[in-house]
């Protein structure tokens, strides 16, 4: 996303400081209330931007991205639905690159809340046969709060895809996170079962985990950014850690050069317990994300 996006001429306005502007192709709701700065895409109900008033920018999102209809935008926090990973096709599911319907935007003092909504439509039956109503809430102030709810009578897979910025990959680390976990660097995929990482996760390399018995807390210590941003979970039954390394990050027509060295991916994710909706019961995942002032 540009950095001058929040001086793009409006569109239309919402609330007092809720506006629709246009990035690119993709129409985008922008927040610049007095207590944050946000942005967020209608195709995908994709959260491109998050900055409490004081703070620097919390989300990374790639400058090489194209802001194009039908194409997936690389970073800030993809909704990865009705599948994760290379289930189906697209990659990561259909819902982050189809248009989502505005419900409802309004602020408060404190924060502001958007609600959009996909539905089934001619263009998801072409990728998956159900019948569904999938919900995406943001609340957003000196915390960010991003709600999933999912209605119909089906099986899915999920993630929250938090791309955090960092200051220097080399002396992040994320803490919170241990136990057994999927490696998906080799192919195929190993299961791993190491011992408690007391220094946290480091990211000398292509990091690819899927951890399967996570905490509700995780936390990304970023020394050069002298912060830590903390994830909370819910709903979750895994915790994704990602960062695509320098040899495939290479063959990423979307991510600049060195690019992954300013992220890393901590993804509040249901993958080895798939989501299970009935007309009855929907289905809720959600994540919180807070900075922490590194003392």
């Amino acid at each position: 996303m540009p950095e001058d996006v929040f001086a793009l001429p409006v569109v239309r306005r919402l609330d007092a400081h809720i506006t629709l502007r246009r990035v690119g192709a993709l129409p985008v709701v922008v927040v610049t209330h007095p207590r944050v700065r946000a942005a967020v895409t209608l195709q995908g109900a994709q959260l491109l931007s998050w900055q409490p008033t004081g703070e620097e920018p919390v989300l990374w999102l790639s400058g090489a991205t194209e802001f194009a209809e039908g194409r997936a935008v690389r970073g800030g926090v993809p909704i990865c639905w009705p599948w994760f990973g290379p289930a189906g096709r697209p990659n990561h599911g259909f819902a982050r690159v189809l248009p989502w319907t505005l419900l409802d935007a309004r602020e408060d003092d404190d924060t502001v809340r958007l609600s959009l909504v996909l539905r089934a439509s001619e263009q998801s039956r072409a990728y998956w046969p159900h019948e569904f109503e999938v919900f995406a809430r943001f609340t957003l102030g000196r915390e960010c709060r991003i709600e999933l709810e999912a209605r119909g009578d089906f099986e899915s897979t999920a993630a929250l895809h938090t791309y955090l910025r960092v200051g220097e990959l080399d002396e992040a680390r994320v803490t919170g996170v241990d136990g057994p976990y999927v490696d998906k660097v080799p192919e195929p995929p190993v299961d791993s079962n190491p011992a408690p990482e007391p220094d946290g996760i480091a990211f000398h390399e292509r990091v690819d985990r899927v951890y399967t018995r996570p905490g509700d807390v995780s936390l990304v210590q970023d020394p050069a950014g002298k912060r830590v941003v903390e994830v909370r979970h819910d709903g979750h039954s895994d915790v994704v850690v990602w960062n695509p390394g320098a040899d495939l990050a290479r063959s990423m027509a979307d991510v600049p050069d060195n690019g992954h060295r300013e992220f890393v991916c901590v993804e509040t994710a249901r993958v080895s317990r798939p989501l299970v909706s009935d007309p009855a019961a929907p289905t809720l995942l959600s994540c919180t994300l807070r900075v922490v002032p590194d003392a």
